[in-house]
């Protein structure tokens, strides 16, 4: 089927305004497999620090083949305990601020990115729900940071849904940060 020119013209424009902010690619592209791909022309590597998407982002970025050339692993560090003792989350951040904070999700990125020894990390605490909210952090705030070498961003998320649409949503969110901070935008 041929299309005529101005639709050609106007599907282009559209995906100009599209790419590469909110859009990653056509067809049977996956964010993981852009992900992948980005990482690969960079021979660079990616760890995860997870504790609220309990892997989830791991299994979204295992599930394309050949992740284990970019991909180097992570941490499900869901207790505190473990935040401190694997990634070095400092005591009195998660005392002070707590499991689900800016600061908190920027020491899990950078313990991730030093002891697991990769190029680029992701991290994500949160309140998937559908309990363990309070009235200052209810159910589907979550905090993301993404972390290289040189910077850290972090990224606070008000999520409504039920538990796995906010974990799902979440992971889906960090993953397109993290193509983002890949790619410079």
């Amino acid at each position: 089927m041929c299309l005529p020119a101005t639709y050609k013209t106007a599907a282009q424009a559209i995906w100009e305004r599209l790419y590469p902010k909110y859009a990653f690619g056509t067809g049977e592209s996956t964010l993981e497999s852009t992900i992948g791909q980005l990482l690969a022309a960079q021979n660079a590597t990616l760890v995860v620090a997870e504790s609220c998407t309990g892997g989830y982002v791991a299994h979204r970025i295992t599930s394309v083949a050949g992740s284990s050339a970019y991909f180097k692993g992570g941490v499900v560090a869901y207790s505190n305990e473990l935040k401190q003792q694997l990634l070095g989350v400092n005591p009195d951040t998660l005392a002070l601020h707590g499991a689900v904070s800016e600061a908190t999700v920027r020491e899990m990125a950078q313990g991730a990115l030093t002891r697991l020894n990769a190029d680029y990390a992701i991290a994500i605490s949160g309140i998937a729900g559908p309990d363990g909210g309070t009235p200052e952090k209810p159910v589907g705030t979550i905090w993301i940071a993404i972390a290289n070498r040189q910077a850290i961003c972090a990224k606070l998320l008000h999520l409504s849904r039920s538990r796995d649409a906010n974990i799902q949503l979440a992971t889906a969110l960090a993953l397109n940060e993290l193509r983002r901070c890949i790619m410079g935008i």
